[in-house]
This record gives structure tokens, sequence and C-alpha cells, in this order.
């Protein structure tokens, strides 16, 4: 199979960059150090190409009452320049993907989508939309980096013309930068403050290039999926296909902020619903490991020898120089400070239930 690659992809090669297969794309995993480069985001500010996550056009007399069906939270809610975290279900209440959905007119929104599910979620949008909906997957004519980090405003008010001093999180504003026209939202994966910056796929490059130099002075780097990961993780941030996936609810994945079920009808409320009532058979919990070892999605969690669930994420987190991880267990044992064992290589170790997010950064 033939990989994708970003427009960014001769500028990773260029940096030496480890490049790997992530959903069907070349991206780069790593630069120099994944630890160097989350610490980065943390401390100062990281560059990310998140050109292959998917943007589909929703728009239309009846979008709104379309989004508010297909989508679990409530798009009805949004104002024009506002964002909205929600999720797409299947009639019996497991999520085809999470996603971020934002107003762009009265009756025109954008959602950006996991990359490996654009064309699963495209297909789907497109079999449900009705008249007065126009369903658009216009991904390939799109580029999007992200600047996260405590200095990311710094770095990015003087390339444009919009006031990133107005700019709320979850927001988005119309704007130039670095001389193109940009859409640029207060939004990110890394539990950092930070921007996303989405412009016409051609002009990613210059606006890549013109970051970069940028933030030179004030500590920024480049950064890959590794980092992304171990930055998404602290944070405690679901990953589809880890602590989201078809066979997943998001009553389960401690997702129920971002399912109302007081609005009108929508695909798996009935489902969930039914959930909600008869109670969760498994929930998503954090923890981090008291014995030596690094947890594993795939690997058994136990309690007293016995197997109560299994790891979805786990890793060293750079940061908070802790073995951290999340998982589902049984709803009776879903408790911070519980004890528990994480089966690696076949042997226990020991580690313990604790609140997440793992880390929170400071306001």
């Amino acid at each position: 199979m033939t990989l994708k690659r970003t427009p960014l992809y001769e500028r990773h090669a260029q940096l030496g960059a480890r490049l790997v297969d992530f959903g069907g794309w070349e991206m780069p995993v790593q630069y120099a150090s994944i630890l160097d480069e989350h610490r980065a985001v943390r401390k100062r500010a990281g560059l990310f190409d998140v050109c292959h996550m998917g943007e589909v056009r929703v728009a239309g007399s009846e979008a709104l009452p379309f989004l508010r069906h297909v989508l679990t939270n409530d798009a009805a809610d949004l104002t024009v320049g506002q964002a909205q975290y929600t999720l797409m279900c299947k009639p019996d209440g497991g999520v085809i993907d999470d996603l971020i959905a934002y107003r762009l007119d009265e009756a025109e929104y954008l959602l950006v989508v996991n990359a490996s599910n654009t064309s699963k979620n495209h297909g789907w949008l497109a079999d449900h939309a009705g008249a007065g909906v126009d369903v658009d997957d216009v991904s390939d004519s799109k580029g999007l980096v992200a600047l996260q980090g405590p200095e990311a405003e710094v770095i990015l008010q003087p390339l444009t013309d919009a006031d990133l001093t107005t700019s709320r999180y979850y927001h988005a504003l119309d704007g130039e930068v670095a001389g193109f026209s940009a859409f640029v939202s207060r939004t990110g994966y890394t539990g950092e403050d930070g921007f996303e910056i989405m412009v016409a796929a051609e002009h990613t490059g210059r606006v890549w290039d013109t970051l970069r130099e940028a933030g030179e002075e004030r500590g920024l780097v480049p950064a890959g999926l590794g980092a992304r990961d171990t930055l998404r993780l602290e944070a405690a941030m679901p990953l589809y296909g880890h602590e989201l996936d078809a066979n997943t609810n998001p009553l389960e994945a401690g997702l129920g902020y971002f399912v109302k079920l007081d609005k009108s009808d929508f695909i798996g409320r009935e489902a969930l619903i039914e959930v909600k009532e008869q109670g969760l058979d498994r929930k998503l919990i954090g923890f981090q490991m008291t014995g030596r070892g690094i947890a594993r999605q795939g690997y058994a969690i136990q309690r007293d020898g016995e197997k109560v669930g299994e790891v979805t994420s786990g890793t060293f987190a750079p940061y908070l120089e802790q073995a951290i991880g999340m998982g589902f267990v049984t709803p009776d044992l879903a408790q911070p400070g519980t004890e528990i064992e994480i089966v690696i290589r076949g042997r226990p170790v020991e580690a313990e239930l604790v609140k997440r997010p793992f880390y929170e950064r400071k306001q």
C-alpha cells in the first residue's frame, strides 16, 4: 500500500524525522527525542503537522437538524466561530468517531475528524444526509498545523492580524497567518494552551516555516506523533482505537458530558439511555504504576489475581516522570486509590488507580 503524505513531508525528511505508517499516512513519530519534544511543549512550545486529520464540510438549510441527529453533543449550542467536542455513534451506542465541530456560519459547519476515520465518517454522514444538507470531504484542500505550549500565543500573535487575546478556548477566528488566509482555533490535543491553524494545502509549508523561524528564540521545536501521544495521555484525552471504538460507548469512556440525552432524538440515543438506566459493565480509569514497568495497550488488569479489565493506553509520562495508563475495569473497582496489578510480559506489577487527568495546566 502506498502511504499518503502531507504537504510537509519533504520538510520532515530534511529535518531527519523518523517516519512511520500512521493510519495510512507517512508521518513523523519523532525528530530527535520524544522526551525532549514533550517537555518543550509543556515548558515552551511545539509545532505539529496534523494535516492528516480529516475535514468534512456540512452545509445547507437543514444542516443544523442533521447534525443534531448524527452527533451526541448539541450543535444548536454553537455560535458562529465556536467549536464543540462531540461524538458520532452507531444505533447501538458504539462510537464511530470523536471529533470537533465548528460553526462557520448560520448554515455551515466544519467537522474535524480522525485521520483513519475520514472516509468512513464521510460515508456515514453522506448516507444519512437528506434534502437541504450538503456533505463534502474537503480534507485534500486543507492544511493543518498545531502550535502548542505556554509560548504559543506570544509566538503566533506577531504573525497574524487576528487578536488572539480575544480568542477563548474552543473558539476560532478568521484572519491571516504569515500573509495567508487562515482559520485559527484555540484548540489542541496536548493539554496545553495553543492553536490549530488551518490554511489552504498549498500554503502549509510557508506557514510551517514562518512559525518555526518565529518560535526559534522562544524554544519552539517540531514535535512528532510520539510526543503528541504522551502529551494527550498525560492530559487523559481519549484516542480512537484505544479508549474509543465501535464497541465502546461514550458513557463507559467517561464522556457523558458530551452526550445530550435530553435533546431531540439522535442516532444511538435509545441505546445510551438504556445503558444509563441499567448501569455500566465497565468504566474507564486512570492508573499509575507503583511497581517497575510500563503498561501497554492490551495488557490485562488484575485484582487479587483475577482479571478485571484491560489497558487501553500506557506510557512513561515525560513531564510527570511517572509510568501511567488508562484502561477499563469493572465499575465496582473504579475508585481512586484502588490497588491493581498490570500483567507485563506474564508478570503482575503493582499499580494504583488515580484521578484523571494526570496533568492539568495552570490557568
